[in-house]
């Protein structure tokens, strides 16, 4: 497992490198499936990178104030040397900056104790490509933007939304594989398969270490339950059920959105009570949890009143190209923006 790629001589985090790799994949499945609707305009292009944006925003957001590490971003600031320290490889001390550089441990070498230190950086909150993005706060900041850019397009909001049912759980398919590269959002001890230890210096690792479980000589961490791959596992078989299976049969707009909420909702919720990685708590439950119950209401509540209004007399739903209105609108975008 390594954290970062190197590509012609330049690392890369893998965590950011797998999302940007599956952002790109859905956001030209989208566009795809979206020319093949018969819509002739970039909409689900110029989308894609308003998105990429709020959702990077929200889901940065989400994890420096929810996730339980806020008071490590301010100490960063503030006061650096407060943030827990690193020795280096072979739990061996420190004694100038540069070994901890050349460790690639931190910058900073603290006398005292040997260990390795970030050295001051008020804006470590923003990077993001470091890790640390919290999917429920992406998604949400993600729905209002492309909410009102939607409308302002005057393009139908529901069947944008389908795309983005499928697209979404195909793109965390790529990002949980990429968390799993990076060694965070990892589970709790697990003795039989599955379970999977993670090398020295990894966040489990580091966990195991300050609860006891293992000596810092330890080569690895205590087998823990990947599950960053259960979640990529999850994520694939509904976006797998969406596309080949719901999508075909769709009868109604904002169908397969709903039902992307619901189960997705259903599979995290499950998942996080196996997770062990810091990620803050409400009421006993993980945040993720705690927000997972209100998109699963969404979805349910929105799946009924959509399938109510969306199903004609026959029981299907009236084809996109037999309301001129939808039509119009979609013409009227083309004009607005300038695309052919």
């Amino acid at each position: 497992m390594h954290g970062t790629f190197t590509i012609l001589g330049l690392d890369f985090p893998a965590y950011f490198t797998m999302l940007m790799a599956g952002y790109t994949a859905v956001i030209l499945l989208g566009h795809r499936d979206w020319l093949a609707r018969g819509r002739r305009n970039n909409l689900i292009l110029d989308l894609g990178i308003i998105l990429i944006i709020a959702g990077l925003l929200g889901a940065r957001l989400m994890h420096v104030v929810a996730d339980g590490q806020f008071n490590d971003y301010v100490n960063l600031c503030v006061d650096p040397m407060k943030v827990e320290g690193e020795p280096l490889p072979g739990d061996r001390k420190c004694v100038k900056d540069q070994q901890c550089v050349d460790a690639r441990r931190g910058q900073v070498c603290k006398a005292d104790t040997g260990l390795c230190h970030q050295k001051r950086d008020c804006l470590r909150a923003l990077k993001f490509w470091y890790g640390g993005l919290t999917f429920y706060g992406g998604l949400g900041l993600a729905a209002l933007v492309g909410i009102v850019y939607i409308k302002r397009r005057r393009q139908p909001l529901w069947e944008v939304g389908d795309l983005a049912g499928f697209a979404i759980p195909l793109g965390l398919v790529f990002g949980r594989v990429g968390c799993f590269l990076a060694g965070c959002c990892f589970g709790t001890t697990c003795a039989t398969p599955p379970g999977l230890a993670f090398p020295k210096g990894s966040p489990a690792w580091k966990l195991h270490v300050d609860q006891g479980l293992i000596a810092k000589s330890a080569a690895e961490s205590l087998p823990v339950h990947p599950t960053q791959l259960y979640e990529a596992a999850a994520c694939l078989l509904i976006f797998l059920w969406l596309y080949f299976f719901v999508r075909p049969r769709k009868r109604f707009s904002g169908q397969l959105f709903f039902l992307f909420c619901m189960a997705y909702a259903v599979a995290r919720f499950a998942i996080e009570f196996l997770r062990a990685d810091q990620r803050g708590e409400i009421l006993g439950l993980s945040t993720s949890q705690t927000l997972g119950i209100p998109l699963f209401l969404f979805g349910l509540v929105m799946y009924i009143v959509y399938r109510r209004k969306g199903i004609d007399t026959t029981g299907l739903e009236a084809p996109v190209e037999a309301h001129p209105a939808v039509d119009e609108a979609d013409r009227a975008g083309q004009e607005d923006d300038g695309n052919g």
